[in-house]
């Protein structure tokens, strides 16, 4: 899946001149942590968020240093401290490098940028840098719904289940090789066979409830420990 299939447009901005107040204002009533910023030809140069609004003179919790770290500190961080302080436009306190994406980014990288860079949105633009939309975390949990919505409304039968689980776990180095088993009954897995780490039944139980049609699953994998040889029991089933 692109970001153009999930991201939000058009989207809420300010300008660089847009006062500290409106944005913030802006961004109450819209119920959202951060607004790109636009030249007033659509190109975007920044990104403000509450991030940007947390050090402030207004609230007392401007940057307060030690009076030796003072004297040490340059002019030049002393005067940056003041004005994200007591700045009046958002050009002034807003974050200048922003990491973007285009329309056809597929979504793995946009979560990579949110990773690295510790984002919550990654925005959207065309190859002039003009803003196109964006992809907050939110549009990445509403297309995960969606995608799940549809899966579980497709039809699938007790064939189609135990194919798509074999193939699953075919795929996943910790299965065993085969050593996991299923049965499937009317929608009703149950998974029989030895695992080797108590962390693979879980594994195991969420391949399951993963694949549409399932509706209960039912856990009698043996765990044996490999240096010890110790033998655990699945759980018991509850009624």
């Amino acid at each position: 899946m692109r970001a153009e299939a999930v991201m939000t447009t058009p989207v809420i901005s300010v300008e660089p001149t847009t006062s500290i107040d409106d944005a913030a204002k802006l961004m109450l009533s819209h119920k959202v942590s951060g607004l790109p910023v636009v030249e007033s030809g659509g190109r975007l140069v920044g990104i403000v968020s509450e991030g940007d609004f947390l050090r402030r003179s207004e609230i007392a919790t401007g940057r307060k240093r030690s009076r030796w770290l003072e004297f040490l500190l340059s002019p030049g961080q002393a005067a940056s401290d003041y004005v994200e302080a007591h700045a009046r436009r958002v050009g002034d306190v807003m974050t200048h490098d922003v990491e973007t994406a285009s329309p056809q980014t597929a979504l793995e990288e946009i979560v990579e940028i949110m990773t690295r860079r510790r984002v919550k949105r990654v925005p959207i633009v065309d190859d002039k840098g003009n803003l196109l939309g964006i992809v907050s975390r939110s549009d990445l949990m509403k297309a995960m719904v969606r995608a799940r919505e549809e899966a579980a409304s497709a039809p699938s039968d007790d064939a189609t289940i135990r194919s798509a689980l074999a193939a699953e776990f075919g795929r996943q180095s910790w299965s065993g090789n085969g050593l996991i088993r299923v049965h499937v009954d009317k929608g009703t897995v149950d998974l029989t066979g030895t695992i080797f780490d108590e962390r693979e039944r879980a594994a195991a139980r969420v391949v399951a409830e993963n694949v549409p049609g399932v509706h209960s699953v039912v856990d009698n994998l043996v765990c044996v420990e490999p240096i010890s040889g110790l033998v655990i029991m699945p759980p018991k089933q509850s009624d």
